[in-house]
Order: structure tokens, then C-alpha cells, then sequence
């Protein structure tokens, strides 16, 4: 029989619908399960395990939502793209920061802090401008520049009067000079399948192409190719997304995404990027 795959998701968005579109054209044994409407036995791991093939690829909108179902099909026994390893590695970026650092892969100096006094120490030790950001999260939400000692006060204080404790854990970054553009890489397995310049918004620094930004082909090579797909391996591999940055001192790795979105580099780059993705879930199957 040929090998089935499932695909958990939270919200269908383009890169979902692609995903599906790619699996009907090969002729996959495929399935599309909504987490949502999902109930899960974990004390009795094989009652809901034929519901989700050999293979999934969780593609939840909601970080938390994907991580602990990643969990419990792998304790079914499930293969899943990615693994929750690297789902755990990739969606905190306190853990992804370390993972680089220890590997050697450049990456923007960070410290993190436990109270506001001493993000603001950190802060300064850092120096002006600076950037905080939240351990959790995507599309670029609550980050924010900390340009002055005035500024950086007001925003330390709205993150301690939060409810949530996660935003307690002051994520600090120095403000990488670059121009007005990142670099997102998609990586399947050991291959490099897209790589785009991302663009920021006229209205803004960020370089989300969710926040209205615009993406260019890139042709990714020589030094900063080895970087991206060692980064990529350093996390623990399998269908990524690795942002870099341009600096006076070279490329910077400053992020790796697990459930990537590659709405814009598929564009840009007219590379069947879903065709890759489900060619290396068959693959995983197979082993």
C-alpha cells in the first residue's frame, strides 16, 4: 500500500491549500484533519492512530496547539514534520537563540532578563537602539524598537502590567544595522528549496511579508548557504524556515521557523515549494 499522510491544521490558509493541491496531484493517500474538532485518548495512544497515516505535517496556526499534538502522535507513534523537538526549539526564540550561539552560527547579541530593573540593565548594556521581543510568537507581533532609555521604561512597564507570564521573560536583541530586507530561506531536509529577500512595508521596520511587506528572489549561495543549512540542521531539520540578516560584518542567523509559511517565496521564486515538502513526507514514510 502506498503510504498515507495527514495534514493538522487549525486554519487553511495558501500554504495549506497548496499543500493539499500538491498531494492530489501525486496521488497521495492524503488527509486533512482539522485540530479543532479534534479529541485525543492519550492514555490508550493506539485508538485514534490510523486517523493520521504514517506521516503528518502540523501546520496549526497556534504555536501550543501544534506543539502538544505533536506530542502525543509521536507517543502514537507518528512521524511529524517537524518533529517536536524541533517544534520546541524553533517556537521559543530564547531556545533557538541558545541553539545558534552554541553551534558557532552568527546571531544577534541577546540577553534575557527576569524582572524589568534588570531589562533595563540589560538594556543598556546593549545599548541604544535596542530591540524586545516576546520568547513566543510570529508576524512580527510585539516587537518593538527600544530607541531611548524614556521609551524603553514605557514599554518594560506595559510588558510587566500583562497578564501573561510569558511576557515576564525579557527577550533583548541589539539593533542589527541592514538594509530594509531580511532573507527568508525555506529548507526541506538537507536541501535548500526557496530563498527570498523580504522587504519591509513602506509604514514599517519590520520585514513580515504578512505586515505588508514584499518579497525578491534571492539565489542563496557560498558562505551564507553553509550557514542556513547548518542552522537548519542545528535545530534538528526537517521543512524550515531560516531568516538572516546583512550586517557590516557579514550574514547573521537570527531565527528559524517550524511551521514556516511560504506564501511569499513561492512567488517570488516559482519553485513548487508544496511538490518538495510532500516529496519528503513520501520520503520520511518510506523509511
Amino acid at each position: 500500500m502506498p503510504p498515507s499522510i495527514s495534514l493538522l491544521y487549525d486554519r487553511i490558509r495558501v500554504e495549506e491549500k497548496e499543500l493539499i493541491n500538491a498531494a492530489q496531484k501525486r496521488g497521495v493517500d492524503f488527509k486533512a484533519v482539522d485540530a479543532k474538532e479534534l479529541h485525543l485518548t492519550i492514555t490508550d495512544p493506539g485508538k485514534d492512530r490510523e486517523l493520521f497515516g504514517e506521516v503528518a505535517l502540523e501546520r496549526c496556526v497556534s504555536h501550543f496547539r501544534g506543539l502538544h499534538i505533536t506530542a502525543i502522535l509521536e507517543n502514537m507513534g507518528v512521524s511529524v514534520i517537524n518533529s517536536h523537538k524541533v517544534a520546541s526549539i524553533c517556537g521559543n526564540k530564547l531556545l533557538c537563540s541558545m541553539s545558534l550561539a552554541k553551534a558557532g552560527i552568527p546571531t544577534p547579541k541577546t540577553i534575557v532578563a527576569f524582572t524589568k530593573e534588570e531589562a533595563m540593565t540589560a538594556v543598556e548594556e546593549i545599548g541604544y537602539p535596542a530591540v524586545i521581543k516576546p520568547v513566543f510568537g510570529s508576524w512580527g507581533r510585539l516587537i518593538a524598537p527600544l530607541k531611548d532609555r524614556e521609551t524603553t521604561q514605557a514599554i518594560l512597564e506595559d510588558r510587566e502590567e500583562m497578564g501573561n507570564p510569558l511576557y515576564q521573560i525579557y527577550y533583548i536583541q541589539e539593533m542589527v544595522k541592514r538594509p530594509p530586507r531580511d532573507i527568508r530561506t525555506v529548507v526541506v531536509g538537507d536541501l535548500i528549496a526557496a530563498s527570498i529577500f523580504r522587504y519591509s512595508a513602506p509604514d514599517d521596520w519590520r520585514t513580515n511579508i504578512a505586515r505588508g511587506g514584499h518579497a525578491e528572489s534571492f539565489p542563496v549561495g557560498g558562505e551564507l548557504r553553509e550557514m542556513i543549512l547548518k542552522a537548519a540542521e542545528v535545530v534538528g531539520g526537517g521543512v524550515l524556515g531560516v531568516d538572516a540578516m546583512e550586517t557590516e560584518n557579514g550574514f547573521v542567523i537570527h531565527e528559524v521557523n517550524s511551521t514556516v509559511e511560504f506564501k511569499g517565496a513561492m512567488s517570488a521564486s516559482e519553485v513548487d515549494i508544496p511538490g518538495k515538502i510532500i516529496e519528503y513526507a513520501l520520503g520520511l514514510a518510506k523509511r
